[in-house]
């Protein structure tokens, strides 16, 4: 496995020869989404890290960052709804798929933020999205690239976590693998920024559908306050919310929380 080549990516990736207005790569820093929080950047702006000290997960959970991951932030400046703006972490999952998919690797998604590989599955990678005091989004992404030390803590709800190369990865050079994650990033967030962040429209409500393992499943979903939904998915609204028809035969539209899937009964 090669490390990053920062210069590479940005002759790439970077205007004029690509869709993105600035790339750096640091060797550590706490948290790549923070950090472009605080940088008041232009729209496309992406940080990468080889290791963060302070990442983080929803609700501020920690979140492992060892050396040998990909821990990418891109901050958006759509001109859309900000309604809609939730979508930019489900794209970010399926731009996550299409790289798995790349390298030979089983890939499904749970909503909200998680990325399932193998047949176990376990959880590869996870995406924050924040916004910003001026608007903007910052979506961070951190994907396990090499073998994982054993003393990993597995995921809320149990989940076991993998990566890349423990799931079979054909290849792993992480320049390659940050080049193909960037662009379809870039690909997808495009075509549904051009849509006005229709998310049916764009088609990524259609693909996202397509690989979701959270639908069909019988999932707990735990909100804030203590506050438990428990039912089966059933589908993914135009905005982004998971409808969960619960145990007393009504539809629960739930805009955030932690899935868990549950055995069937």
């Amino acid at each position: 496995m090669t490390t990053l080549d920062a210069e590479e990516l940005r002759s790439r990736l970077v205007a004029p020869n690509g869709p993105y207005a600035a790339l750096d790569v640091v060797e550590t820093t706490a948290s790549t989404n923070a950090d472009l929080a605080a940088a008041n950047a232009a729209d496309r702006t992406v940080l990468i890290a080889l290791e963060q000290s302070a990442g983080q997960g929803r609700r501020g959970r920690s979140w492992s960052s060892p050396k040998g991951g990909l821990y990418v932030s891109v901050l958006f400046r759509p001109d859309v709804a900000p309604a809609k703006l939730p979508w930019l972490n489900l794209i970010a999952g399926l731009a996550l798929v299409r790289v798995a998919q790349s390298v030979g690797v089983e890939a499904t998604l749970k909503w909200p933020n998680d990325l399932l590989l193998g047949s176990g599955p376990g959880k590869g990678a996870g995406i924050l999205s924040e916004i910003t005091a001026d608007g903007s989004v910052v979506v961070g992404i951190g994907l396990n690239v090499a073998k994982l030390p054993p003393d990993v803590e597995p995921a809320p709800g149990g989940l076991a976590p993998t990566s890349l190369e423990d799931e079979g990865a054909a290849e792993l050079d992480r320049t390659e693998l940050a080049f193909r994650l960037l662009v379809e990033l870039a690909g997808l967030e495009g075509v549904w920024r051009k849509n006005e962040g229709d998310a049916v429209e764009s088609g990524v409500l259609e693909e996202y559908t397509e690989h979701s393992s959270t639908l069909g499943a019988n999932v707990r979903v735990e909100l804030s306050g203590g506050v438990q939904v428990q039912g089966v998915a059933q589908r993914i609204e135009p905005d982004g919310t998971l409808v969960v028809r619960g145990t007393d035969g009504v539809d629960h539209g739930v805009s955030a929380g932690d899935v868990v899937h549950l055995r069937p009964a």
